[in-house]
């Protein structure tokens, strides 16, 4: 399942600009208005991350923060108008994980979504149905046994399962896998899919996990 995230802003245009550019990512997101509404939400589960406004109608974010610390290790980014650097410090001192200002990039705010989300799984082997990734270490388990994957076939399959069943498309995962490569293209997705495929089968050839969506992208089915 995809991430679930929840945002507290009062402001309709910046909610719904930041719910667009989650969901568009593959993320599920939810909203609500008030700071109020955000403890008793965590506390019904399934929240992987909180979005916060300081400047929330009943209360300041600062307050719902630190008030949630006390009972829960989710990641919080603040955002917010408010971009003093004391306001920031404080920010990040009451268990804050990021601090963005407004106005704001939306592909920004998702970049720093996705970088918390994978520092807070970092050190926790995770399942993810017949896959189990152990971030800290590198590594993904398949049918009983850790897979012999080269960096960029591992990456590759630690972003497709950091959203199963979410389409990412070739540009998605150039950008976010091949990065740092000098000469690719969508060939280099279509051909790292084709040895990952391979090395899963040999594995299980009952299972190929890995979706194509033509025109669109790749997806993981991990049931």
């Amino acid at each position: 399942m995809s991430a679930t995230i929840l945002l507290a802003e009062d402001e309709a245009a910046i909610a719904e600009t930041v719910l667009y550019a989650l969901r568009a990512d593959g993320f599920a997101a939810e909203h609500v208005l008030l700071g109020g509404q955000v403890l008793p939400r965590l506390a019904r589960g399934g929240i992987d991350l909180v979005i916060l406004d300081v400047g929330l109608p009943d209360c300041s974010g600062f307050d719902v923060c630190r008030a949630l610390r006390e009972t829960s290790a989710v990641p919080v980014i603040f955002l917010t108008a408010r971009s003093d650097e004391i306001d920031r410090v404080l920010g990040l001192e009451l268990g804050a994980d990021d601090y963005i200002a407004k106005p704001f990039s939306p592909r920004e705010l998702v970049a720093r979504v996705r970088a918390r989300l994978r520092r807070h799984d970092a050190g926790q082997p995770r399942q993810r149905g017949c896959f189990e990734v152990d971030a800290a270490a590198h590594r993904v388990r398949f049918a009983g046994q850790w897979l012999d994957l080269t960096r960029y076939e591992h990456a590759l399959l630690a972003e497709l399962l950091h959203r199963p069943g979410a389409i990412l498309s070739r540009a998605q995962l150039l950008d976010r896998v091949w990065a740092d490569a000098l000469e690719t293209g969508e060939r280099t997705v279509d051909t790292h899919v084709k040895t990952l495929r391979a090395k899963l089968r040999q594995l299980d050839p009952a299972r190929d996990p890995i979706r194509t969506h033509r025109g669109l992208g790749y997806s993981i089915d991990v049931d």
